[in-house]
């Protein structure tokens, strides 16, 4: 009997970049069904709306296993309600390390049953971060390369 696993890739997507979409991809080959979910945190100022950022991801989504949530609240409460087994993190530096390793102490002591996974982007896209492409954004430079076509258009449409 073929077991069906259930993985969350949790983040803010602000706003989603090919380095997201080699993370997501890597997770759609490994688990049965990843839920791609963006957060809502209260405590941040994202560059785009809730809406803005749900429509990119539906825009960069094409992976059949992959379904697209939005969340609040503590991110192992909403894995358990839908029934995550795994969390999908990606690391690219360092400093990202120490921060994820912290979370997924503080995850697994909270919901024991989680499993924190980590995937890496690429190393054609190890270098981006959202802050980086939204920084190019509000300068309006060049995001080719970053963005899949689809969203970099979509966010010329917004800004326009």
């Amino acid at each position: 009997m073929e077991q069906h696993t259930v993985a969350i890739y949790p983040g803010m997507f602000d706003p989603v970049h090919n380095g997201h979409l080699d993370v997501v991809g890597d997770a759609s080959q490994i688990f049965s069904k990843v839920i791609w979910a963006v957060g809502i945190n209260p405590t941040k100022k994202p560059m785009f709306t809730l809406e803005q950022r749900s429509e990119m991801m539906k825009l960069a989504n094409k992976f059949p296993n992959v379904e697209l949530s939005q969340f609040s609240g503590l991110l192992v409460r909403f894995a358990e309600s839908i029934g995550a087994k795994f969390i999908v993190r990606s690391l690219r530096m360092t400093m990202d390390f120490e921060y994820e390793f912290q979370m997924s102490l503080i995850n697994k002591q909270i919901a024991p049953s989680l499993t924190t996974i980590y995937l890496p982007a690429r190393q054609e896209h190890f270098h981006m971060s959202s802050t980086a492409v939204r920084e190019l954004i509000l300068n309006n430079e060049a995001v080719d390369g970053y963005l899949p076509n689809n969203v970099r258009d979509f966010i010329k449409n917004i800004r326009a």
